[in-house]
């Protein structure tokens, strides 16, 4: 006889434990139950079902036969020509739609229409007909082996279901979680109720991770694979900045600003458009926060990494300028197949330029135009002669320091002229 009140404990004990729900552990013990009986007691084509009264702890075990008539079954010539394929023992019917697919009769797995209708007169072809079985509650120990292992399947499936609807959800947010350890160049983050993969391409240049630090990651991908749910992070990709922003702003969340277009290069140097779709709400101030301490929080989680934020504009050569920050540009020609230039001071081209070309070559990527730049002097620079270099420079400012005092704490803004 089952003791109910300890089974119960049990099952809430595992729900609480995995997550999972009642009905899924129920589940997952008839199926177990199902299991022992078949090992013991039922034959090896068999399916068999179990159904437990959480209740009364009574028992009930069934047959499930697969009602078939002539045209569903293989004939003697058939299965000669079948011999030497190997033999099916599921009785389920392929869902492929294939409703006329055939199988090979057995009685441990289909039932003829006749016989079947002598039970049931309603019953189709196609169906499960489920008969009743001798109720044993007695099992071996290797029977008891067998249903032990099958729970835990089937209590590891559920989970691994339950993770991937949960972490399919959370797709392209940011998640909280810690390092719970370094192997090789893949680091492994501990996210409560699974772990997430870290990968190389997607980690900051620069940033260490030790074991226990607690970050943020933004989540770019979940996949079920074999081995159970993947979940891909990524600490370098542009669309982290902006959930990070969405997080400190409460301006984008509400309506009220709009990331227009986000471009970066990891560790070194951000650069955001934003426009405000209410005409009360600055939004480079929104950005900002006050003294700063929006875009800083964001700055922070970011290991300092520098954020340039730009005021969208419609007008192509006011953005174009702006996009530049933290240089100051005079004014902004357009050419033909979205080529531009930029007309700054002398003392404003190292600026404008950037270390190694990051200012410019981040503003072309951010304005979708092509931008080289020309002094008053008439000297003229072109972007060709900027492009990303094969090795980051995770130290780099990306400007002249001393230009800007704005750039000292890694922020700049920018707004129409």
């Amino acid at each position: 006889m089952i003791d109910l009140k300890n089974l119960n404990l049990l099952m809430a004990h595992l729900a609480e434990e995995k997550g999972l729900s009642q009905e899924q552990v129920m589940e997952a013990l008839e199926t177990s139950l199902a299991a022992a009986y078949k090992k013991e007691y039922g034959k090896r084509g068999q399916h068999v079902l179990a159904s437990l009264d959480i209740k009364t702890g009574d028992m009930i075990f069934l047959q499930s036969l697969l009602v078939v008539d002539e045209s569903m079954i293989y004939s003697e010539e058939e299965l000669e020509q079948l011999k030497d394929k190997p033999f099916d023992e599921s009785h389920h019917r392929e869902e492929s739609g294939e409703e006329n697919r055939k199988v090979r009769f057995s009685p441990d797995r289909h039932i003829m229409l006749k016989e079947a209708k002598a039970l049931d007169k309603k019953v189709i072809p196609g169906q499960e007909l489920q008969l009743p079985l001798e109720t044993h509650t007695d099992f071996g120990r290797i029977a008891a082996q067998t249903a032990k292992q099958v729970i835990l399947q089937k209590v590891r499936e559920a989970e691994r279901e339950m993770i991937l609807k949960e972490y399919k959800g959370k797709e392209y947010q940011i998640v909280s979680g810690s390092v719970q350890r370094v192997e090789g160049r893949v680091i492994f983050i501990d996210l409560g109720k699974t772990l997430g993969i870290l990968p190389r391409e997607e980690q900051i240049p620069g940033e260490f991770y030790r074991p226990g630090q607690r970050l943020r990651f933004y989540v770019e991908s979940v996949q079920d694979t074999p081995r159970g749910p993947t979940i891909r992070l990524s600490r370098a990709h542009p669309l982290f900045v902006s959930k990070l922003f969405e997080l400190e702003v409460p301006e984008i969340s509400g309506g009220a600003l709009e990331i227009k277009s986000i471009v970066r290069e990891p560790g070194s140097r951000t650069k955001v458009s934003v426009s405000s779709l209410n005409q009360e709400v600055d939004p480079i101030g929104a950005m900002v926060g006050q003294r700063g301490t929006r875009v800083s929080a964001v700055i922070n989680e970011l290991g300092g990494e520098k954020i340039d934020i730009i005021q969208w504009a419609e007008d192509v050569e006011t953005y174009i300028a702006n996009s530049l920050s933290p240089a100051k540009v005079l004014q902004v020609e357009l050419h033909e197949q979205n080529r531009s230039v930029a007309i700054v001071s002398e003392d404003q081209l190292s600026l404008a330029i950037g270390r190694e070309g990051q200012n410019v070559r981040l503003a072309a990527r951010l304005t979708g135009w092509k931008v080289d730049i020309r002094t008053t002097g008439g000297k003229e620079v072109a972007m060709e002669e900027h492009e990303a270099p094969e090795e980051r420079d995770n130290d780099g400012d990306g400007d002249n320091d001393k230009d800007n005092d704005n750039d000292r704490n890694n922020i700049s803004v920018s707004s129409p002229t």
